[in-house]
C-alpha cells in the first residue's frame, strides 16, 4: 500500500461505497424507511427478488480486501517474510504488514456481513455493526503507529486521514445504541466519502504530483497548502452529498410509481376536505341521517294494527 496504487485503489473503494451509503440514506430520508430493514425489499416478489436480499456491501467489501492482500504480498521483492533470518533476527516490512491487517478486517467484515444477512436465520445487525466498529478500531491504532517515522507533508496527510478515523469511530459507536439514527448514517456516510477521496488525494501528493515535482517537507507553504486541499474535499463531499439526495429526491418524486401514488392520493385527500368532493360526501350522509329518521314514522300504523 506504500505506493500510488495502494492509497487510490482504497480510496475508491471508500468513495463508491459512500456514494451507495449517500443513495441507500437519501432513499431512506425521503421516504421515511427504515435503514436496516428497507420496506422495498420485503415488497420484490419476483425473479430477481433472491438477488436484492444478497448482501451487496458485504460482498463488495470482501471481494475488494482479498484483492488487496494479494496485491500486498505480491508487492514485496522476495516475498513478504515476518523476521529475518540474521542474528538476532528482527521483524520485517512492519508498514506492509500493517497494510495486510487493515486489509483482512476489510474482508472479515464483509464476510460478517454476509453471514448476519444471508447465511443466518435471523439478521444480527449488532454483530455486523460491531464487526465494523472494531475494523475502525484497529485501523486507528494502526494508523497511529503508522506514521511514527513520517514527517513533513507525509505525516500531515496521513494527520488528517487519522482525523477522520476518529470521528468515524465515533460516529459507529453512537450507532451501536441508536443503529437507526439517520443523522449519524449521514455523518458516517460523509466520512467515508472524506477517506475515499482524500486517499486518493495522498496517493497523488505523495507519489504521483499533478505538477511533477515532489511536495518539500520543510516548506511550510506545501504542508499549508496540504490542509487548505483537506478543506476543499469537505466542501466538495459536502456538495457531493447534497447533489445526491437531491437527484434522488427529483428521481423518486417524478419516477417512482410508489412515491407518485402516494402524492397522488394525499393531494386527493386534501382537495377533496375542502371542495365540492367533499360537500357531496356530507349532503349524502345527511341525507342518510334523515331516511333513518322517517322510518319509524312510516311504520307506525302497521303496528298500530
Amino acid at each position: 500500500m506504500g505506493d500510488f496504487i495502494g492509497h487510490v485503489c482504497p480510496g475508491l473503494f471508500l468513495a463508491l461505497y459512500g456514494l451507495y451509503q449517500a443513495i441507500v440514506v437519501s432513499r431512506a430520508m425521503i421516504f421515511s424507511d427504515s435503514l436496516l430493514y428497507p420496506s422495498y425489499l420485503s415488497k420484490n416478489k419476483g425473479r430477481w427478488a433472491r438477488l436484492w436480499q444478497i448482501a451487496h456491501t458485504g460482498c463488495l467489501k470482501a471481494v475488494t480486501g482479498s484483492l488487496l492482500i494479494v496485491y500486498e504480498i505480491t508487492s514485496v521483492e522476495g516475498g513478504l517474510k515476518l523476521m529475518s533470518k540474521e542474528m538476532p533476527p528482527r521483524f520485517m516490512f512492519p508498514k506492509q504488514w500493517q497494510h495486510l491487517t487493515m486489509f483482512v478486517l476489510l474482508t472479515l467484515d464483509g464476510c460478517t456481513e454476509i453471514v448476519s444477512k444471508n447465511v443466518l436465520r435471523q439478521r444480527w445487525v449488532v454483530l455486523e455493526r460491531g464487526s465494523t466498529v472494531l475494523a475502525i478500531y484497529v485501523l486507528l491504532l494502526l494508523l497511529v503507529s503508522h506514521v511514527k517515522d513520517s514527517s513533513g507533508v507525509e505525516l500531515q496527510v496521513h494527520s488528517l486521514l487519522i482525523l477522520l478515523v476518529f470521528l468515524l469511530m465515533l460516529v459507529l459507536t453512537a450507532e451501536l445504541w441508536a443503529p437507526e439514527m439517520l443523522h449519524l448514517w449521514m455523518i458516517e456516510t460523509f466520512l467515508f466519502l472524506m477517506m475515499g477521496t482524500w486517499l486518493m488525494q495522498a496517493g497523488f501528493i505523495l507519489f504521483r504530483p499533478v505538477s511533477g515535482y515532489p511536495w518539500e517537507d520543510d516548506d511550510i507553504s506545501d504542508i499549508m497548502f496540504v490542509t487548505t486541499f483537506f478543506c476543499w474535499h469537505v466542501m466538495i463531499n459536502a456538495l457531493c452529498l447534497v447533489g445526491v439526495y437531491g437527484f434522488s429526491s427529483f428521481w423518486h418524486r417524478y419516477y417512482s410509481p410508489s412515491l407518485r401514488l402516494g402524492a397522488f392520493k394525499k393531494a386527493l385527500y386534501h382537495e377533496s376536505s375542502s371542495g365540492t368532493f367533499y360537500q357531496l360526501v356530507q349532503d349524502a350522509e345527511q341525507q342518510d341521517k334523515d331516511d333513518q329518521v322517517l322510518l319509524p314514522s312510516k311504520s307506525s300504523p302497521c303496528d298500530r294494527a
